[in-house]
């Protein structure tokens, strides 16, 4: 039902109606609706392929529903933070390969935790913007 919930949520965040993202998909109109209700067949391919279809992240909505959270994937669509993720992390095991394996788990949540708090705050600045006006120099 989750999956259901966060397909139909990115869909319409992108204001598309069924037909559209099952025809982007090179799906029948049926396959796609019985896809969105969250039946049939699921595989990353096929979350792949919505995903282009509707410009979002794959990822995130893999993610959402490990959350149990559909807005997850719905705060992902435009910046594909789950993605950049995925692929930071590919390369990083690309690069050090073995060597990944000797660090301390704690540093390992420690440092991603430290990005993700410098993140949280870039995100925040871009909340509250800072006018000239509200500049004191």
């Amino acid at each position: 039902m989750r999956l259901s919930q966060t397909l139909k949520a990115l869909r319409r965040r992108r204001g598309l109606v069924v037909r559209e993202v099952a025809a982007r998909m090179g799906m029948r109109f049926r396959t796609y609706q019985l896809f969105e209700a969250g039946g049939g067949r699921l595989s990353l391919a096929r979350l792949q392929s919505f995903a282009e279809a509707t410009d979002t992240d794959p990822w995130a909505i893999l993610v959402s529903l490990a959350f149990g959270d559909p807005t997850f994937a719905l705060v992902c669509a435009d910046n594909k933070l789950m993605t950049a993720a995925v692929e930071s992390t590919r390369d990083f095991q690309r690069d050090w390969g073995e060597d990944i394996a000797k660090l301390d788990p704690g540093l390992v949540m420690r440092e991603l935790d430290a990005a993700f708090q410098r993140l949280g705050v870039e995100a925040e600045r871009r909340r509250f913007p800072i006018r000239e006006s509200d500049d004191p120099d």
